[in-house]
């Protein structure tokens, strides 16, 4: 596979993941957490897909082919980054929404009562 098949393998998984972690939050949102795993179980394979990519790159640079480096291959590596940072500001997010949600019922509970 040449750079360019590569850096558009990298690019199509990375904003794959990143899409999957942005539906993870908007179910996590919404309270739906099961949705929300189900999603980041997806966007986590997806990275994992984009990690291969830019290990055969590596791999092949390893080895002493030569890998161009054209600005399709920089804007994939930078899909790549954002992929990584939303995956784990995700992560966050919906931890974030299942403490706001455990401690918005206890405060109805407190309310009832």
């Amino acid at each position: 596979m040449d750079v360019y098949e590569i850096s558009f393998e990298l690019i199509l998984h990375a904003g794959d993941a990143k899409s999957k972690c942005l539906m993870a939050i908007e179910s996590a949102r919404e309270e739906e957490f099961e949705e929300s795993e189900q999603y980041m179980a997806e966007a986590t394979e997806s990275m994992k897909l984009a990690h291969k990519c830019q290990m055969d790159l590596i791999q092949s640079e390893a080895k002493g082919e030569k890998v161009e480096i054209t600005v399709l291959l920089v804007h994939a590596q930078d899909h790549l980054a954002m992929a990584l940072s939303a995956l784990d500001h995700a992560k966050e997010l919906i931890e974030m929404h299942k403490k706001f949600f455990e401690l918005s019922n206890q405060v109805k509970q407190l309310i009832k009562n």
